[in-house]
C-alpha cells in the first residue's frame, strides 16, 4: 500500500507514462533543491537529448500538458517541478505517519547480514563500532521492509594469530592478570609478542606449532587455552552488545566452519582451479582481472581466512538459501572479498552475485590508526562510559528533577556515539574527536531525541488521547508543508537506505523531520487552540512523535519520552 508520499509520485509517473510512451522509463524523479519550488522534480535532459529536443522547451510542454489529481506541475528551466496539495498532502500523510508499520514494505527475501566481527582476545575499541551499529541498522531496516534477515556475528577466533597468543601465554602469561582483567592482560600479550618476535625468532617458531597443533584437532592443551580466551571474550563482548541493543541470530567464529575447510578444498579441486604454488595451494584470478592470486592453504598445511569464508558461503547458502548476502567489513577489505567472489565465479557458482561487500571507512585518532599490535586503542566501553558520563552531567543540570536520570543519561550518552557515527556516509574515515562525538547541539543524536521527548511532553499535558488522524481536518493543516512533506519522505528514505545499504540516508531524513516540527511547534501554537485545531495539530505532532521512535530504534538509537 502506497504510503506517504508514495501515493502523489505513483500519480506523477502514471500522468508521465501516459504522456511519454516508452520514453517515461528515463523519468528520474528527484526532490527540488528549494522547498518552494515543490515536493518533486523531473530533470528533461535525458528525457530531451533521446527526443534530440531542449530540455527546457520539454519541460514547458510536459507542464502544460500534464494533469495529475492534486498535484500543479510548474517548468523551471529545464526541470518540470511538482507542487503537491497542501490539504490533499496532510490527509495522505496523516494516514500511517507515526504508527508502528509507517513505511514498512512487502519483503520477501531472505537476506543475510555477517557485522561486527570482534577478534577473540582482543578488546572492543571504537574501531569495531561502525561494523556493529551499521550492521544492526541495515537488519532493523531490512527487517522492517518487510524482509527475513539473518544476522551472523562472523568472530575472528581462528588463525595464525592465535597460534602467537598461546605462544605468548606459554610464556608470559599471569592467572592473577587474566583473572583481574582477561581482556587487557591478553592484549598485553599479543603487544609483547610483537615487540619481542625479532628478537627472538624461537617465538615465531612455537607460534607456528601452536597454530598447527590448534588446526590439527588435537584435544590438547593449545585447544584448551583457545576455548578459555574464546569463553572469557564472548562474555565481555556481550556487556557492550546489550548497552547497543545488538542482537545476533548466530554468533559463529572461523572456527565454525573448522569441519567444512577439508569439504571446500575439495570442491575447489573438483572444479578444477587448484594450482599448486611453493607447496602452498592457490587459485590464479588473472582471469577475473586480479593479478594477485588467492592463496588457500599454506605450505605448512594450514587454511587461511579466505579458506574459511568460501566454506562459510557454502554452508550458509546450503543453511539459509539468502537471496543477499551483505558482508559489512571494513574498506581496507576490498582485495579479500573481491577475491573471494572471483574464486566463486571461477568455481562457476552463480550465487555469488548475491554476495556484497558493504564497506565503510576507517576510525582513526588524532594520532593515526588504531593498531592492536602497538596497543593504540581506545575502548568501546570507555567510550559509551564517558558519553554517559556527559550526559549525566547535562541531566542533573537541565532536570534535576528527572524522575530516572540514570536510565536518561544511558539513553542520552550511547544514543549519541551510535548516531554520530551513523550520521555520516559509511564509505569515509571518520577521525574520532570527543567533542564532536559528544556535542549535543546541532545534527546529533540528542538533538533527535529532545525533539522526541518535547513532543512527548507536548501529548502529556494535552491530558488526554492524541486524536485519531482520520478524524481531524486535513484542511486545518495546509500550513503545515514543510513537516508534511519531511513526514512524508520517511518510507522514500527507508527504501533508498536498504537499496544503497546507507544508514546515514535515514538519520539524514530525521534531522529534516526534526528541523520541520521543531519549526511547526515553535511558530504555532499547538495546545489552547480551538477544538479542531488543536485536534490538528495534536495529531501532527503525534505523527511526529511517532516517525523519529521508529526512526531512531532502527537506527539503533533509544528515543527517551522525558530529558
Amino acid at each position: 500500500m502506497a504510503q506517504g508520499l508514495d501515493v502523489f509520485e505513483e500519480r506523477i509517473r502514471t500522468a508521465l507514462s501516459e504522456e511519454l510512451g516508452a520514453g517515461a522509463a528515463q523519468a528520474q524523479l528527484e526532490i527540488p533543491k528549494q522547498a518552494e519550488h515543490g515536493e518533486f522534480a523531473l530533470p528533461c535532459f535525458n528525457l530531451a537529448k533521446a527526443r534530440g529536443g531542449n530540455p527546457a522547451v520539454l519541460a514547458a510542454e510536459l507542464a502544460a500538458k500534464l494533469r495529475v489529481p492534486e498535484v500543479q506541475a510548474a517548468a523551471a528551466g529545464p526541470f518540470l517541478n511538482f507542487k503537491l496539495d497542501r490539504t490533499a498532502l496532510a490527509a495522505a500523510v496523516l494516514q500511517n505517519a507515526g504508527g508502528s508499520d509507517y513505511g514498512r514494505g512487502p519483503g520477501g527475501q531472505t537476506v543475510l547480514l555477517d557485522f561486527s566481527s570482534p577478534n577473540i582476545a582482543k578488546p572492543m575499541h571504537v574501531g569495531h563500532l561502525r561494523s556493529t551499529v551499521i550492521g544492526a541498522a541495515l537488519s532493523r531496516i531490512f527487517e522492517h521492509l518487510g524482509h527475513r534477515v539473518v544476522c551472523i556475528n562472523h568472530l575472528g577466533d581462528w588463525g595464525s594469530q592465535f597460534g602467537k597468543l598461546v605462544a605468548a601465554w606459554q610464556r608470559w602469561g599471569d592467572e592473577a592478570a587474566l583473572e583481574q582483567d582477561p581482556i587487557q592482560h591478553l592484549l598485553d600479550l599479543y603487544v609483547r609478542y610483537h615487540a619481542e618476535e625479532e628478537k627472538d625468532p624461537r617465538l615465531a617458531q612455537e607460534a607456528k606449532r601452536a597454530f598447527q597443533e590448534l588446526e590439527s584437532g588435537a584435544d590438547g592443551e593449545v585447544r584448551r587455552t583457545w576455548k578459555r580466551f574464546t569463553e572469557l571474550s564472548l562474555r565481555e563482548f556481550d556487556k557492550v552488545y546489550r548497552r547497543l541493543g545488538v542482537h545476533f541470530d548466530f554468533i559463529r567464529g572461523e572456527s565454525w566452519y573448522e569441519d567444512k575447510l577439508e569439504d571446500a578444498l575439495r570442491w575447489l579441486e573438483s572444479r578444477g582451479v587448484l594450482e599448486e604454488s611453493e607447496g602452498a595451494l592457490i587459485v590464479n584470478l588473472e582471469s577475473e582481472g586480479i593479478k594477485t592470486p588467492c592463496l588457500v592453504k599454506t605450505a605448512h598445511g594450514t587454511t587461511l581466512y579466505v579458506t574459511r569464508d568460501i566454506a562459510a558461503a557454502r554452508s550458509r547458502l546450503d543453511e539459509f538459501g539468502f537471496d543477499l548476502a551483505l558482508y559489512v567489513v571494513g574498506n581496507e577489505q576490498k582485495l579479500h572479498f573481491e577475491q573471494l567472489k572471483a574464486v566463486l565465479r571461477r568455481c562457476g557458482a552463480a550465487w555469488e552475485s548475491r554476495m556484497e561487500h558493504v564497506p565503510f571507512g576507517l576510525v582513526r585518532l588524532a594520532e593515526g590508526k588504531l593498531s592492536t599490535r602497538e596497543g593504540r586503542v581506545l575502548l568501546l566501553s570507555e567510550v559509551l562510559d564517558r558519553a554517559v558520563e556527559l550526559a549525566r552531567g547535562i541531566v542533573a543540570e537541565k532536570n534535576p528533577n528527572h524522575p530516572d536520570p540514570e536510565r536518561a543519561a544511558e539513553a542520552i550518552g550511547v544514543g549519541a556515539v551510535v548516531f554520530h557515527d551513523l550520521k555520516h556516509q559509511r564509505a569515509r574515515d571518520v577521525v574520532f574527536d570527543w567533542k564532536v562525538v559528544l556535542s549535543f547541539e546541532g545534527d546529533t543524536g540528542p538533538y533527535l531525541q529532545y525533539t522526541h521527548a518535547r513532543c512527548c511532553a507536548i501529548l502529556r499535558k494535552a491530558g488526554r488521547p492524541a486524536p485519531d488522524p482520520r478524524g481531524v481536518d486535513p484542511a486545518l493543516l495546509a500550513d503545515a508543508g514543510e513537516l508534511m512533506a519531511a513526514l512524508g519522505r520517511f518510507p522514500m528514505a527507508l527504501r533508498e537506505a536498504a537499496a544503497k545499504r546507507e544508514p546515514m540516508l535515514l538519520a539524514a531524513q530525521l534531522l529534516r523531520i526534526a528541523a520541520a516540527g521543531n519549526a511547526f511547534y515553535r511558530d504555532r501554537r499547538v495546545l489552547g487552540s480551538e477544538a479542531p485545531l488543536e485536534d490538528a495539530r495534536l495529531a501532527a505532532i503525534a505523527a511526529l512523535r511517532g516517525t523519529l521512535a521508529l526512526g531512531l530504534r532502527l537506527l539503533g538509537v533509544p528515543a527517551p519520552e522525558e530529558m
